[in-house]
């Protein structure tokens, strides 16, 4: 399912209200490569739509993509064009926007989100985020389930294609473990790991990373 011409309207009107904002330099990305010149800007300004300035989505439905691994960005617009990451918010947001991208550009794109500086942890429930932390850094041993950071980084600062979690929106993190949990969102390794987690355990991994 691609985005309705509803929803495209609204998204191409955002995006020319962002204007070339959307290039702004971030004062910690460094000098732009080629594959970050080549993007136009157009593209950056359409990302910008919902991920926010800079890839710093406001908006707990759409992921902050600042700081996170270009690998992962990469491997999940292919996903996206190809329609094999098939869960509903990647039907009606994504499957329409990535297949218009062409290798070029996907490669930018990741190397542009990549580079900029990601944003700072929010505070949160200091109970759940202590029960988060716990899970994240030690898993659960009785139950064979691994540490969050043993893939993800011992900061969640993400390992090429495993992506960054620090910072991210807690709502969004938990409906990614949702629709991976439920296979809605084919994810293999993830699955395995999280197909015994509770949603509230699932809820104190996701409010600790909020905050870090």
């Amino acid at each position: 399912m691609h985005l309705t011409i509803r929803n495209a309207a609204v998204l191409i009107g955002i995006a020319l209200c962002v204007g070339p904002w959307a290039l702004a330099a971030d004062p910690d990305a460094g000098t732009p490569t080629d594959a970050q010149k080549a993007l136009s800007q157009k593209t950056i300004e359409t990302c910008a739509a919902c991920h926010g300035l800079n890839g710093r989505s406001i908006s707990p439905t759409f992921p902050i993509l600042a700081g996170q691994t270009a690998p992962y960005i990469e491997l999940q617009l292919h996903a996206f064009k190809d329609q094999t990451r098939a869960d509903p918010d990647a039907q009606a947001y994504m499957w329409g926007m990535a297949s218009q991208l062409d290798d070029a550009s996907i490669s930018g794109l990741a190397t542009y989100f990549s580079k900029q500086r990601p944003m700072e942890g929010r505070s949160g429930n200091a109970a759940l985020v202590m029960q988060g932390k716990e899970l994240f850094t030690e898993g659960v041993p009785s139950r064979q389930i691994p540490p969050c950071a043993s893939c993800h980084g011992a900061k969640a600062e993400g390992n090429g294609p495993f992506p960054r979690l620090a910072g991210q929106h807690a709502p969004y993190l938990l409906k990614q473990l949702l629709v991976i949990q439920s296979v809605l969102r084919t994810a293999p390794v993830m699955h395995g790991v999280i197909k015994d987690l509770t949603r509230p355990q699932m809820e104190a991994v996701v409010a600790y990373l909020e905050s870090i």
